[in-house]
């Protein structure tokens, strides 16, 4: 089994390097980005009877920084 975790910044928390890919894209040519808000996604290969409630205590023990950052989680 497979989760998929992924983690981006909580609005209203600066995000540096999504305003460095803005302006670098903007460097680039592409005018019409807006904002660019930059994440991480982990992918966790799980033992069969892992349950959603172990991956959410790893997430909030390990994965995720739960003062600026949100999270979701998906089970394959």
């Amino acid at each position: 089994m497979k989760a998929i975790v992924t983690v981006m910044l909580k609005k209203g928390v600066l995000d540096p390097q999504g305003e460095a890919v803005k302006f670098a894209l903007g460097g680039l040519g592409f005018l019409g980005v807006n904002g660019v808000r930059q994440g991480k996604m982990i992918e966790l290969d799980l033992a069969d009877g892992t349950d959603t409630a172990q991956v959410d205590e790893m997430c909030t023990r390990l994965l995720v920084n739960a003062v600026i950052e949100s999270y979701t989680l998906e089970i394959l």
